[in-house]
């Protein structure tokens, strides 16, 4: 196959699988058209397999880690820990008087959102948090608007903190030679920045839902912790760190994790075997590792020459600005996924800083449309579910009130970080 062939099969492989996963007719999974793609490029040529196995052992630690904490996520929910998390955040909202609850509790939705992304990954805010925030307005009688789209504002957004609170970190943390410490370090400025600016933008953007007032109820008793999922949890996340300073991969704290509490379910029935192994999300971990050799088919005929030009590999303020904006534009064409594995391995070449402003591209620039990142897209099923909608024109027209000014934001508090602690 020639190369020009090669090349047009390639990017169009690519926009049908990432057309069908944002569509997923049927409710189909994503790989029953990821995985046929990257089987057909491997066989025309337009990846060798060997290239191709390359590209999924590489991603494997991260496709592991992943199912680790999807797995985690799905328990903690089992074991009613986000139900938990509701109930206090209704009861303290309650607390606030009429006028005040719904302020209140968007800032209740914006810390639980921010520490579920963080701890648990985005995925686990979309699916499993988006639901108890519903339920957690209705049983105040509130709108439950600003708070749902808190919900993947800060999927997205707030994921920037540690390695393992996105798919796209990991893919960014497994291409560096730092520490998770030091990533934490760097990106905790931008998070901090990026968080502030979302709750402006929310407070005078759904300044009418905030401004109603309902009859607040009254709550009886405190809400039940459960105290062992919130234990593992806290243990596992110091596992991450520990793990990372002898060299190990996040994988085994998150596995570790997800054994622990998984047996601790199993026993109490709180989960069955066929729901902890459908937790597991093998269909879209498969998709993840197809859409890896796809990728890579792309960049190998022709794409990875053309964006070596073009990307600015420095770490001054102007090209890490002009890699987060690129990195943003790319993530709202062809989502951010795929956006993340085409950016990352050029953009690490220049160091850290380089790839830490790809990340603020690919985790902020998805609030700008549905398409942005499959948790937006999951999201909108969550929506759907519940009866609501998330029009595109109003999602838009939040998203260039968040993204534009969270980018230049974020570039700027990535770049005093990069000067102050270096790479």
């Amino acid at each position: 196959m020639s190369s020009a062939a090669a090349e047009a099969l390639s990017v169009g492989l690519l926009a049908i699988v990432i057309g069908f996963a944002s569509l997923r007719p049927r409710g189909l999974p994503e790989a029953v058209v990821a995985v046929p793609a990257a089987l057909i490029l491997i066989a025309v040529g337009a990846v060798g397999p060997s290239a191709a196995w390359d590209e999924i052992t590489d991603l494997a630690p991260v496709v592991g880690f992943l199912c680790a904490v999807l797995v985690l996520a799905q328990l903690c929910g089992a074991e009613g820990l986000f139900r938990a998390a509701g109930a206090l955040t209704a009861r303290r909202s309650s607390r606030a008087g009429l006028a005040a609850a719904p302020r209140r509790l968007l800032t209740a939705v914006f810390a639980l959102a921010a520490a579920t992304t963080i701890v648990l990954s985005l995925d686990a805010t979309v699916v499993l948090l988006t639901p108890v925030v519903f339920a957690t307005a209705a049983r105040l009688a509130l709108p439950p608007r600003p708070h749902v789209y808190a919900c993947t504002h800060l999927a997205n957004s707030a994921s920037l903190l540690l390695p393992v609170s996105n798919l796209t970190n990991l893919l960014a943390f497994s291409a560096l030679d730092i520490s998770f410490g030091k990533f934490a370090l760097l990106m905790a400025l931008p998070s901090v920045a990026i968080i502030a600016v979302e709750y402006v933008v929310f407070r005078r953007f759904f300044a009418p839902d905030l401004a109603e007032t309902a009859a607040v109820p009254e709550f009886a008793g405190q809400p039940h912790i459960p105290r062992f999922p919130l234990v593992v949890l806290v243990l596992t996340l110091a596992g991450f760190v520990v793990t990372s300073g002898f060299g190990l991969e996040p994988i085994w704290a998150a596995a570790a994790g997800a054994l622990v509490l998984g047996g601790y379910s199993l026993a109490r029935k709180r989960i069955t075997a066929r729901e902890l192994a459908a937790s597991t999300s093998v269909p879209f971990l498969l998709f993840v590792l197809a859409l890896g050799v796809v990728v890579r088919a792309v960049l190998d005929n022709g794409l990875g020459d053309v964006l070596s030009d073009v990307v600015p590999t420095g770490s001054g303020f102007v090209e890490l600005l002009a890699l987060a904006a690129l990195a943003a534009a790319l993530a709202n064409l062809i989502n951010n996924l795929p956006a993340a594995l085409v950016l990352i391995p050029l953009a690490a070449a220049g160091g850290p800083a380089p790839a830490l402003a790809v990340l603020l591209g690919v985790n902020i620039g998805p609030n700008l449309t549905h398409a942005g990142s499959l948790a937006t897209l999951l999201w909108r099923r969550v929506l759907t579910a519940h009866g609501a909608a998330a029009p595109l024109s109003e999602f838009v027209r939040l998203g260039l009130r968040t993204v534009v000014p969270g980018i230049v934001v974020t570039v700027a508090a990535l770049w005093v970080s990069v000067g102050i602690f270096g790479t």
